[in-house]
């Protein structure tokens, strides 16, 4: 190599290690800003979404704003989709993801997660009276949204059942609004994806929809998070774990989910937690 490349090259090396060295973890920037930047949904109900008065609500939004709390910051809340709640993570966009994301092992492979801090899973959503089991669904359309694991699990789900059109019969919207007003129009037959996101777009019409059949998936909540961030990672699950301790986790899921509230949804597990 000539000297002059080779010093172009180590020029160029120096000045990414310099930037990176900069920048610092996301851990120190953090503690530097006192801010935490939560990547949220904005449609997912009662997860996260806009209320009647156009204020950003919902189970994951007072999650995030607890672990901020918990952490000495600001929260910064940041409006992510299922499509860009990991690509925001990895990009540095945001620095944490608390967006219904189910730990997956596929997902494990580009970002890190948290404990567990809330159990759901997949079920069908109809109007009601015209479905009674999953079978039912055998050969009719279905609307999820794209990029998810409800989208792989349906497909899974029919095949299964035999239906020999598995593929064409699921259609894969962008957001659960655009998925649940095609049940609305008659567009499809059913409309999957966690069952309390369900519950919530349900409660949207009271009595005229209902919930088909038992879970086929089970669908385990993680704060999603970059790639070997330990420190932020520990962080995150002692806020989550002192919440469930002192009673902060169980007044929040109460809050969005108690059998007063219009989507109802016993708790089933509890939070892992660490001596």
């Amino acid at each position: 190599m000539k000297l002059w490349k080779f010093v172009a090259v180590a020029c160029v090396a120096a000045l990414f290690t310099a930037q990176a060295a900069f920048a610092g973890s996301v851990w120190d920037n953090i503690q530097k800003n006192k801010v935490l930047r939560a990547g949220i949904m904005t449609n997912s109900i009662p997860g996260a979404f806009y209320d009647e008065n156009n204020n950003w609500v919902g189970f994951d939004v007072d999650v995030a704003e607890e672990v901020a709390k918990r952490m000495g910051c600001q929260l910064e809340r940041v409006a992510v989709t299922d499509k860009t709640r990991i690509a925001f993570l990895q990009q540095g966009r945001i620095d944490i993801s608390v967006a219904n994301m189910t730990h997956k092992r596929e997902r494990d492979k580009s970002i890190d997660f948290s404990i567990t801090y809330f159990f759901d899973g997949q079920k069908v959503l109809a109007k009601k009276g015209t479905m009674t089991t999953w079978n039912d669904f055998v050969g009719k359309k279905i609307a999820t949204t794209q990029g998810t694991t409800s989208e792989l699990n349906i497909k899974a789900l029919l095949k299964k059942l035999g239906d020999p059109n598995y593929e064409k019969n699921v259609i894969s919207f962008q957001d659960y609004a655009s998925a649940f007003n095609a049940l609305k129009m008659g567009r499809v037959q059913g409309f999957t994806t966690d069952s309390t996101i369900l519950l919530g777009y349900a409660a949207k019409e009271p009595g005229k929809y209902e919930l088909v059949g038992e879970f086929f998936s089970d669908e385990p909540y993680g704060i999603g998070l970059p790639e070997d961030e330990s420190k932020l990672r520990d962080a995150v699950n002692f806020a989550l774990q002192d919440m469930w301790s002192d009673g902060t986790y169980m007044n929040i899921y109460n809050k969005w989910y108690g059998p007063d509230t219009p989507y109802a949804f016993p708790m089933t597990e509890k939070i892992e937690m660490w001596p």
